[in-house]
């Protein structure tokens, strides 16, 4: 039985047939900046994702929810849930990771068709194709590999910076709003002293006991409290702004929220300078990441060396020569004539003599930041000590001050007096103690590492 012929397909169309299913498609994803801004304006730390996410990172299973009250290790750690900078971070390292791809990526082969046409001879087509084989030598790929391995370790170190930032201006942010509402309740007590002073004063002067001056001089210091208050006020509403800001929520995800913010006044007393600074030289992120993108030039040195051998194109090719099937074999390689690839391999050797210079900066700074924040602290909790000091003698005086009254010795003018020298003695105590707590903070972005009693 007669069968049709099958036709043969040509070698160069399956190939590229081949190609094109093995083809990635695009997919687009537009961004739509109003659903961005409904969907962070409902952002909130009642999320259950966010439960799922402090349960894999505290280890442990949280039985209510929300939780009543949040402290500082939870809202950092909600911190690094949702804010945006670790998504940019997190970002770029993907794009590193990436590059890991396309460096083991090896060069592939080309193909040609020649068709050619012959009319003194029947049949008059000359069909011929060409290939290009390339071979890479001297390690190249290995060394592409290792550059960009070492710039995905980087990216990744760049992750644990950003998520240290964000947790040092939550700390901050939360201190604000710490010392905003300590020095609110102060400046309250104080307003009520200096109006009760006033009322007395008014008496007074009534009675003919005191000049208008003297009241009026009354009446200003309880206005300067008022002004105090409301000036504590404004800081306070700022504070809690700069809080959810820095937590990556919209301020009306804190409402009804109670921030506990005991943990983060912890003063520790005694800190092993020796140890906090050798960790901080060894372990700091972006000491870390500086040292791989140093190893990641080296390699990149290593690759443009490596340049100088050149590569080989294995060039099989077939030719259909009107009825007469020819084969060949060349081979091929670039002619190291008129350069050496030393041009590339100079700036290579530049751009690792530059990170050298750059990490030992880096370090030479890192050194003179953790010195300059470790004698501050302890320049400043004596400065606290001599604070408590003063308010422990003050409050010995407004003891005795009250006992005096009950004893009738004293008027309750003069002791509305010692109360308003107490509780500025409290106002400055607190005021050292927010310093302190600010030393602190900035000790540890030194060292890039939380630091208790030990200095651990």
């Amino acid at each position: 039985m007669f069968q049709k012929p099958i036709p043969q397909r040509p070698l160069p169309f399956l190939l590229t047939l081949l190609t094109l299913c093995s083809c990635v498609r695009f997919h687009p994803q537009p961004i739509d900046p109003a659903l961005n801004v409904a969907q962070f304006e409902n952002r909130s730390l009642e999320n259950p994702e966010l439960k799922k996410f402090l349960e894999e990172n505290l280890n442990q299973e949280i039985s209510s929810w929300p939780l009543e009250s949040w402290d500082f290790p939870h809202l950092v750690l909600a911190a690094f849930y949702f804010h945006p900078d670790l998504d940019v971070a997190r970002a770029k390292w993907a794009v590193a990771k990436a590059g890991k791809i396309t460096a083991g990526e090896r060069p592939n082969p080309t193909v040609g068709f020649s068709p050619a046409y012959n009319t003194s001879v029947p049949p008059p087509w000359i069909l011929g194709f060409n290939f290009d084989i390339p071979l890479e030598t001297a390690g190249k790929r290995g060394y592409r590999i290792a550059q960009a391995k070492n710039l995905s370790q980087a990216a990744q170190w760049n992750i644990a910076t950003a998520a240290w930032n964000i947790r040092s201006r939550l700390r901050k942010n939360l201190l604000a709003l710490s010392a905003a509402t300590e020095r609110q309740a102060l400046l309250k007590i104080q307003e009520t002293i200096q109006t009760n002073n006033v009322r007395l004063l008014e008496e007074q002067q009534k009675a003919g006991a005191i000049s208008q001056f003297v009241l009026t001089q009354s009446r200003l210091a309880m206005n300067t409290a008022r002004l105090a208050l409301r000036d504590v006020e404004t800081q306070l509403a700022l504070a809690k702004v700069d809080v959810a800001s820095a937590i990556g929520l919209p301020l009306s995800a804190l409402n009804n929220v109670k921030l506990s913010l005991e943990g983060i006044t912890f003063l520790p007393a005694e800190i092993s300078y020796d140890e906090i600074r050798r960790k901080a030289l060894l372990n700091r992120a972006d000491i870390l990441s500086a040292l791989a993108e140093y190893a990641a030039l080296e390699s990149s040195l290593r690759l443009e060396i490596a340049k100088q051998y050149p590569d080989i194109h294995l060039s099989p090719n077939y030719q259909l020569d009107q009825t007469d099937n020819k084969w060949g074999l060349g081979i091929s390689a670039t002619l190291p004539v008129f350069n050496h690839n030393r041009g590339a391999i100079a700036e290579a050797a530049a751009r690792r003599q530059e990170a050298a210079a750059r990490f030992n900066a880096l370090q030479a700074a890192v050194i003179g930041g953790i010195d300059r924040a470790f004698a501050g602290y302890q320049s400043i909790r004596e400065k606290n000590s001599t604070a408590d000091l003063l308010w422990q003698n003050q409050s010995k005086l407004a003891n005795s001050s009250k006992a005096m009254l009950e004893a009738g010795e004293i008027s309750k003018q003069e002791n509305a007096l010692a109360e308003l020298e107490l509780n500025t003695a409290k106002l400055n105590r607190l005021a050292a103690a927010i310093e302190a707590r600010d030393a602190l903070g900035a000790l540890e972005d030194a060292v890039q590492r939380p630091i208790n009693s030990t200095g651990e």
